[in-house]
């Protein structure tokens, strides 16, 4: 890719159990997973999930809190609460992912119509929480 623009790269998500986060955002939301064998095998931090082609959720263990000491205090962001992320899906992908949530059982919210974001209105979103907790906003556009 040599645009360079800026752009969303990773975010990394605080979980309990990265190989049962891995299955719930592959089963439930429709991710792909990676490196979750090489988690598995030690030899490797944590596995991560893909968005799209440009971005990925990285889930981390709650056990690497002590070693993000990249900054003062950044130890102490295990468990911090993000308010949400919001993921933006073509029409019939945000069909796709409320039928999915459901089958699993996952709690959503109602959908809600008209929500201001960073492409303007978007028509519908909805809220969901992965197993740690984690609340995502799904949304679509078109």
């Amino acid at each position: 890719m040599t645009d360079n623009t800026a752009r969303l790269d990773h975010v990394v998500l605080w979980v309990r159990d990265p190989l049962a986060s891995a299955g719930f955002y592959e089963k439930a939301v429709g991710l792909e997973p990676l490196g979750v064998t090489e988690f598995a095998a030690g030899t490797t931090s944590f596995p991560s999930v893909r968005l799209n082609d440009e971005t990925i959720f990285d889930l981390a263990p709650l056990t690497m809190a002590g070693k993000m000491n990249m900054l003062p205090g950044a130890a102490e962001s295990a468990g911090h609460p993000v308010n949400h992320v919001c993921v933006s899906l073509p029409g019939p992908d945000f069909e796709a992912l409320r039928t999915r949530l459901e089958e699993h059982g996952v709690p959503m919210s109602d959908i809600s119509y008209d929500a201001y974001g960073a492409r303007g209105t978007a028509r519908r979103s909805f809220y969901f929480r992965d197993p740690d907790g984690n609340v995502f906003e799904a949304r679509h556009y078109d």
